[in-house]
């Protein structure tokens, strides 16, 4: 789950992927989990660290250490699968995580621009669609957040094409968005 609250002051921040690398045993780690059982994680642990506080390594076998919950949940909700139009709604009101087929290269060494063309959907990675628009090419595209840091892609960001002819979006990205209630 690529964790973005906005918090009650109305700030963005960043949550701590590392906390539920090393406390949700619910998942795999590093080697994939899913966002809804990460949401449950959070509300049974009374909150989530911020990625400053519980800074993200990227390895598996740290030792658990929660005890600073900068935000809480008190649930989540599904958006409907393979629904873009439902998709855009959701985060037009909030950060929504969902997960996409990461392993293409396509994705892997994007630099920047607006991301198109073909992947798969074999979804094993997780990201957060913060907003979206419109390039001046009249591409409309979706703004993701992604964990591998401001070294990768647009900042820390990557523009994925949105409204694609395949109704999982591309590369999965319609599939399984979900979204952290208050």
């Amino acid at each position: 789950m690529e964790g973005i609250v906005k918090l009650s002051t109305g700030k963005l921040v960043s949550l701590s992927e590392q906390e539920l690398v090393d406390c949700d045993d619910t998942d795999k780690g590093c080697e994939g989990g899913l966002m809804d059982n990460a949401f449950e994680f959070v509300v049974k642990n009374s909150g989530l660290a911020t990625e400053a506080d519980y800074p993200y390594t990227g390895a598996d076998g740290s030792t658990c250490d929660s005890s600073t919950a900068a935000a809480t949940i008190t649930g989540h909700e599904d958006v409907p699968a393979n629904d873009e139009a439902s998709l855009l709604k959701a985060v037009a009101a909030q950060p929504v995580s969902l997960a996409v087929d990461g392993g293409d290269n396509l994705f892997r060494f994007y630099k920047g621009g607006v991301l198109s063309g073909a992947c798969g959907t074999q979804l094993d990675h997780g990201i957060a669609a913060v907003g979206y628009g419109v390039a001046g090419d009249g591409t409309k595209f979706w703004v993701m957040k992604n964990s591998w840091g401001a070294g990768w892609g647009e900042d820390g960001f990557i523009r994925m094409e949105r409204d694609v002819a395949d109704e999982q979006g591309l590369c999965g990205l319609a599939m399984l968005p979900s979204y952290p209630t208050a």
